[in-house]
């Protein structure tokens, strides 16, 4: 296995349905960081394809001008993922108590995870499920900042830097054989870490890593 038990560790180790069961509609993260997400999305996802919003919220942030033949959304509330309006259907499911998602074989033309990665505690587990329900050339995009609910993330993503992250999610993706070579999208501005150090805060600095089923 990629992580070791220890890893896989969280502060609050409580149900995580129980966590989650208070709506949160806020963002999780700058404009800055949803613009370069929106952009990312417009760059490789196409029209009238079929997505799975893994991980989801009340917001997807994919391009308002582009239409999808279908959005399944999924997450652990359904209050937000009923205020999704990209979403045309939904399901709720713990994936750390059960990673095998509900879809046959090549279901879907894209897998989108986005500031959420960090809470998978099995990550080989979803990302092997992520490559199954992929199409032959479908593309899984996973998006992350520096961000987290720092009790809900597993020990390995709490302790690392933002490099090691990057790594480690690109771990995930070379874990499963049917997955291209992950591509890495980054952009920091060159002002964070010193504004950082005098205690101001920057913009989010920004992550996406994808891979396409192979």
């Amino acid at each position: 296995m990629l992580l070791k038990p220890e890893q896989r560790l969280k502060l609050d180790e409580t149900e995580d349905n129980f966590f989650y069961s208070i709506p949160r509609f806020v963002t999780h993260v700058d404009d800055n960081f949803i613009n370069q997400l929106t952009n990312l999305y417009r760059e490789l996802l196409q029209p009238q394809t079929r997505i799975l919003d893994l991980m989801s919220s009340w917001v997807s942030h994919l391009p308002e001008e582009r239409e999808f033949s279908h959005i399944e959304g999924h997450g652990l509330n359904e209050e937000e993922l009923q205020k999704n309006r990209r979403l045309d259907h939904y399901f709720l499911q713990n994936l750390n108590q059960n990673p095998q998602l509900p879809f046959p074989d090549q279901e879907f033309d894209a897998v989108l995870n986005t500031v959420s990665v960090q809470y998978l505690q099995y990550p080989e587990a979803v990302f092997s499920e992520m490559a199954r329900i992929l199409k032959p050339n479908g593309v899984a995009i996973v998006s992350f900042s520096n961000r987290m609910f720092y009790q809900k993330a597993i020990s390995v993503w709490r302790d690392g830097t933002e490099t090691s992250r990057v790594q480690l999610v690109t771990n995930y993706f070379k874990s499963v054989s049917s997955f291209s070579k992950p591509k890495i999208v980054a952009n920091q501005s060159p002002l964070a870490p010193f504004l950082q150090m005098l205690g101001i805060a920057g913009a989010d600095p920004f992550y996406g890593i994808y891979a396409y089923k192979i």
